[in-house]
C-alpha cells in the first residue's frame, strides 16, 4: 500500500491535513530540541518530511531515518536526510540503548503488534531518553460527528483521487477508530517501560502527541 502512494504522498498528507501536518512536526521538533539529543530515531520515516525537519533543528544531533517500505525511502533520499535504513518497527536493527529520542509519526498505528513496537521503542531508547510517539485520534464534542464523515467518506475518496490508489486509505478510518488513545496509550507505553506518559491533543484532538520518558 505504502509502495503504491509513495510518489504523491506528501502532497497527498498536506492536502489532507489541511496543511496542519506542518504545525504537528513543528509541535514535534520544538519538544526534541528542548531534551538536547546527540542521537535521534526516526521510526516510520516514510518520506522523511520530519526526519529531515529533525536535522534541521537538532543541528549536531546524529538523526537516522528507518522505514520498512523501500520506495518510500527512495523518496526520502531526495531529501535532507543523509542516515537511511531499511528496519522493521518490530525487530529493529539496533543495539539496546541506541537512541536519546526516538519519534514515530503516523506509524505506529500500521504496525502489526502494537505492544511489540512500543517494546522494541523501550529497548532502544537509552534510560532517560524519550519517546513521541504522533498519530492521529478522534476529536470530542460537536466536532466528533463532522470529523468522522470526512474520515470514513470524504478522505479515502480525496486519497484516492490523489495518489491514484483507490483503496490505499480505506483501511484508515477504522484503523484511527481502533487506535488506542488517551490513558489507553498512555498506559501501553508505561508497561512497556516507559514513565511519566502524557497524551497531548493537537488540532482539538484530530492528531494527539504521546510523549514520554524511558524508566
Amino acid at each position: 500500500m505504502f509502495a503504491g502512494v509513495a510518489p504523491r504522498y506528501d502532497l497527498a498528507n498536506q492536502i489532507l491535513s489541511l496543511g496542519l501536518d506542518r504545525s504537528w512536526r513543528k509541535f514535534v521538533c520544538r519538544r526534541v530540541a528542548a531534551w538536547k539529543p546527540s542521537r535521534i530515531l526516526d521510526l516510520a520515516t516514510g518520506s522523511g518530511v520530519l526526519a529531515e525537519e529533525l536535522a534541521r533543528t537538532n543541528t549536531g544531533s546524529f538523526v537516522v531515518g528507518a522505514d520498512f517500505c523501500i520506495p518510500m525511502l527512495k523518496v526520502a533520499r531526495k531529501r535532507d536526510v543523509e542516515h537511511l535504513i531499511v528496519a522493521d518497527g518490530l525487530a529493529l536493527p539496533f543495539a539496546d540503548a541506541s537512541f536519546d529520542v526516538i519519534t514515530v509519526a503516523f506509524g505506529l498505528r500500521n504496525m502489526a503488534f502494537l505492544e511489540r513496537a512500543l517494546a522494541e521503542l523501550a529497548r532502544t531508547t537509552r534510560s532517560g531518553g524519550h519517546v513521541v510517539i504522533l498519530d492521529f485520534s478522534l476529536p470530542s464534542g460537536p466536532l466528533l460527528p463532522a470529523y468522522r464523515f470526512y474520515l470514513h467518506f470524504v478522505l479515502p475518496r480525496l486519497a484516492g483521487w490523489l495518489t491514484g490508489e483507490p483503496a490505499a486509505y480505506q483501511y484508515l478510518g477504522d484503523s484511527i477508530e481502533s487506535f488506542p488513545r488517551g490513558t489507553a496509550m498512555t498506559a501501553l507505553m508505561e508497561e512497556a517501560g516507559f514513565v511519566n506518559a502524557i497524551a497531548r491533543p493537537l488540532s482539538g484532538g484530530i492528531v494527539t502527541a504521546y510523549l514520554a520518558e524511558r524508566g
